[in-house]
C-alpha cells in the first residue's frame, strides 16, 4: 500500500486550524541553508534543488538503484525553519527586514533512506542535473520534540497572527518557546495559489520553564 503523508502522517502535516501541543519523532531530511529574500528569485532554484533529490529517491526503482526496502510513497512537502542574523538581532524593533531572514529549506525522505543511499544519490543527480547547490545540501535526521503548531490560512505576511495564538496557548499550558526559531510546512504551492487561500503549518519547539 502507497504510503501518503495525507494520510498516514495527518497528525504532523494537517493540524486543525488553532494551536495544539505534538511530539515529533526523528525525521530524515534533505537539507540546504541559504539567507536572504524568499520573494527572490534566488530562492526558487533552492527549492528546485530539494525536489529533484526527492523525486530522484521516488523514482529511483524506475532507474535501477532503489534500495531492496524501498516501498511506494507520496513525496512529502516542503518545510522551512526561519530565523534571522545576528545584525538584524541586535537591532530587532519588532519589525523584520526580509534580506536578513536566515533558513535551511528541507523535504523529509522515507524511512528506507540511509546515509550512504542518500549521498548516492546526490552524485547521481550531480551528473544528471548539475547545479552548484547541491554541494551544500545536506542529509540530516532531526528530532523536534515538543512543539506548539498550528494550521495558518492566508498570507505569509499574516503569520504573526497565529503565532500570537500559538504564545497564548503556549502560557496557558506553561510551556515555554525555547527560541524565536520557527518551522513552516508549505502544504500549498504560492506560485499557484492566491495568498489568501494559502495553507501552512506553523510550529515552534517549547519546554517546560
Amino acid at each position: 500500500m502507497k504510503h501518503d503523508w495525507k494520510k498516514n502522517d495527518k497528525q504532523f502535516y494537517l493540524p486543525k486550524d488553532k494551536p495544539e501541543v505534538i511530539i515529533l519523532p526523528k525525521f530524515k531530511f534533505y537539507s540546504i541553508q541559504g539567507k536572504g529574500n524568499p520573494n527572490d528569485d534566488f530562492f526558487a532554484e533552492y527549492i528546485g534543488v530539494l525536489y529533484s533529490l526527492s523525486y530522484a529517491i521516488k523514482m529511483s526503482p524506475k532507474q535501477g538503484f532503489a534500495p531492496t526496502d524501498y516501498f511506494e510513497y507520496t513525496v512529502f512537502p516542503l518545510e522551512g525553519v526561519w530565523d534571522i542574523d545576528e545584525n538584524a538581532k541586535a537591532s530587532y524593533n519588532g519589525t523584520i527586514d526580509k534580506n536578513s531572514l536566515v533558513f535551511n529549506l528541507m523535504i523529509r525522505q522515507p524511512d528506507f533512506v540511509s546515509d550512504d543511499f542518500a549521498i548516492e544519490t546526490i552524485e547521481r543527480v550531480k551528473k544528471k542535473k548539475p547545479n552548484e547547490l547541491l554541494y551544500k545540501v545536506k542529509f540530516e535526521t532531526i528530532e523536534e520534540g515538543t512543539c506548539i503548531q498550528m494550521l495558518h490560512s492566508g498570507s505569509y505576511n499574516s503569520e504573526p497572527e497565529s503565532f500570537k495564538k500559538m504564545t497564548l496557548f503556549a502560557n496557558e499550558k506553561e510551556l515555554k518557546r525555547v527560541s524565536q526559531i520557527h518551522r513552516e510546512i508549505y502544504l500549498s504551492d504560492a506560485r499557484k495559489v492566491s495568498p489568501e487561500k494559502l495553507k501552512t503549518v506553523l510550529r515552534f519547539r517549547v519546554e517546560r520553564p
